[in-house]
């Protein structure tokens, strides 16, 4: 059996951060955008240090584990 868990929220945070997507933090012309489809490199620099954080909150304190199989 393999632990699918960290894999499952890898790809969850990722879509739910891609810049743009759903907000953007910072935004063009406010704070936070939502839905705007577009990006910068100061959202790219803000999501990436957001996917980073919740990754390690995820792994190293909740300890998500997913076994299939």
């Amino acid at each position: 059996m393999s632990d699918w868990g960290p894999v499952f929220v890898a790809l969850v945070l990722f879509v739910l951060l891609t810049p743009g997507l759903l907000f953007q933090v910072p935004g063009h012309h406010r704070c936070v955008e939502f839905g705007n489809f577009k990006t910068s490199g100061a959202s790219i620099f803000i999501h990436s240090l957001l996917y980073f954080g919740l990754i390690c909150v995820f792994f190293l304190a909740v300890k998500v584990h997913l076994h299939l199989g």
